[in-house]
């Protein structure tokens, strides 16, 4: 009697079982990235580097996409390859924020792992001036692409689904965590039915501290926040801090660039407000808004802490900075903010390139 092959060897010659390990594989990958919302201990170093420019270029990790600049192109190549997407990444050569994507961030297997599964990886360059044809169709320069799509601070990551149509922005650099939950956001469809601030606090709820538990800075000018500034224009810049209570990254920044000496000459020159984004502080708003500074952080799309946006004299918003941010990038934007280069039209890309004499000196 001859016995038929052993079930498995069947398998294996049909090809099922390797369909059966790719999908294991990829639910596997999407465990992974959906479970560490909470930040993790290793995260935390990722908050706390020099910050100032690098001596040497950081180099692109070799599984990035070998890509002409033709995003309808790319997008296209994503989505028959069975991708979600596509990631459009603005850097600098020099970026100390960019080599803490490249070297933290993409060190994490698991990170690795779920971004290829899903998406393919375009890196440009803000001050490149090779040929990049958008997803429109409209050519451009990586440069002049860059300060179109105002990628005000590197890395900024534009995420495309399928349709062409961008699911998500990320300005500036993130800590694993909160890289791997906007990753999912986007790869799972949440973006289509949520904003990721509403995803954050649904994943991972926010703390609620009494206003005590934050931070405190001589300079932060004491409740009530009046901060109407659209019927008579402010004598100064202000400099809004959203934080929280519970918050690693608001630690750091209070004990390291709030400390020094240059940064906090250059807040002294700025009205300044500290508001816990969560809670039911009223707020009149730089336009005039009776509101609360929950409900004004989610009108204005919060999802990290600390975030600072700093508004002019009439009210208007300048520049926001909502992601990790050290002494060096810290000091630039005060520069910029106090310079007056937005109220001669110019973008923080473009004062970068020529940086121009504050209006206070």
């Amino acid at each position: 009697m001859v016995r038929s092959a052993h079930p498995t060897s069947r398998l294996v010659r049909s090809g099922y079982l390797r369909k059966v390990i790719s999908i294991l594989t990829l639910l596997w990958c999407s465990l992974v990235a959906a479970a560490p919302l909470h930040a993790a201990d290793d995260d935390f170093d990722s908050l706390s580097f020099d910050d100032a420019p690098l001596d040497e270029p950081i180099e692109y990790p070799d599984w990035f996409k070998l890509s002409f600049l033709n995003l309808r192109e790319d997008l296209q190549e994503a989505v028959q390859g069975g991708k979600r997407g596509l990631i459009v990444y603005f850097g600098q050569k020099h970026c100390p924020y960019c080599k803490m994507l490249m070297q933290v961030n993409f060190a994490k297997s698991d990170i690795v792992a779920y971004t290829r599964t899903h998406f393919d990886f375009v890196a440009t360059d803000i001050w490149g001036d090779r040929s990049l044809t958008d997803l429109s169709g409209a050519a451009w320069t990586e440069k002049t692409f860059a300060e179109q799509q105002q990628a005000t601070f590197t890395p900024t990551l534009l995420f495309y689904d399928a349709d062409g149509n961008e699911a998500l922005r990320l300005r500036g650099y993130y800590p694993p965590y909160r890289f791997r939950a906007a990753l999912e956001f986007v790869a799972d469809g949440h973006y289509k039915k949520e904003s990721f601030r509403e995803y954050l606090e649904r994943a991972d709820p926010p703390p609620r501290f009494e206003p005590e538990d934050l931070n405190g800075q001589p300079f932060f000018a004491a409740p009530p926040y009046v901060l109407d500034r659209s019927r008579i224009a402010g004598q100064r810049p202000l400099a809004v801090f959203f934080e929280q209570g519970d918050c690693h990254a608001c630690d750091v920044l209070h004990s390291g660039p709030l400390l020094n000496d240059v940064i906090t000459g250059q807040l002294a020159l700025l009205d300044a407000v500290q508001l816990d984004m969560w809670s039911d502080t009223l707020v009149v708003t730089p336009a005039g808004v009776r509101t609360t500074a929950r409900q004004w952080a989610d009108e204005l799309g919060l999802f990290y802490t600390p975030t600072l946006i700093f508004f002019d004299q009439r009210g208007r918003e300048i520049i926001r900075v909502d992601s990790v941010v050290n002494f060096y990038r810290l000091r630039t934007v005060l520069d910029y903010v106090l310079s007056g280069a937005h109220q001669r039209g110019l973008s923080f890309q473009r004062w970068r390139q020529n940086p121009m004499p504050r209006t206070d000196q």
